[in-house]
């Protein structure tokens, strides 16, 4: 499969697991951890879109002509914070209202992440001997673990 093809189609399988997962739960109104897990992978997103510039930032995992490598912030820590303020924003939805369907659709979001991750690390590899050493200082997705 092409790459861009691959890449595009594992950003449309996020978006789509996000929208299930959404549309699942309906609009209402959660306990105070989903609330809070909501709200701390919230920031931590905020967080880490400051430290990537606009023209840095790309929804595939693509890596845009230009594109320098981000080492400073949340990506001091690890490779893919916006994957994991994804993962943890889903799941304060997911906690909110858990069934056997939201978790299995969650799973499937963090696969299809990882995945995303497993790309564009392919790709930064193949692109810049810096990624080979920073990759080895950071975890990829979860702070000080994975």
């Amino acid at each position: 499969m092409k790459s861009k093809s691959y890449s595009y189609i594992l950003v449309s399988l996020q978006f789509i697991f996000i929208a299930i997962l959404l549309i699942k739960h309906g609009l209402h109104i959660p306990s105070i951890f989903p609330l809070l897990l909501f709200f701390i992978g919230a920031c931590f997103g905020i967080y880490a879109l400051q430290y990537n510039k606009l023209g840095n930032f790309n929804i595939t995992p693509e890596i845009k002509a230009n594109a320098s490598l981000i080492t400073t912030g949340a990506y001091r820590y690890i490779r893919h914070p916006m994957y994991f303020s994804v993962l943890v924003i889903m799941l304060g939805v997911v906690v909110s209202k858990p069934t056997l369907l939201s978790l299995f659709i969650y799973a499937l979001l963090v696969v299809t992440l990882f995945l995303k991750a497993q790309k564009e690390e392919m790709l930064w590899m193949e692109q810049s001997n810096e990624y080979k050493n920073y990759r080895q200082k950071t975890k990829r997705i979860i702070p000080f673990v994975l």
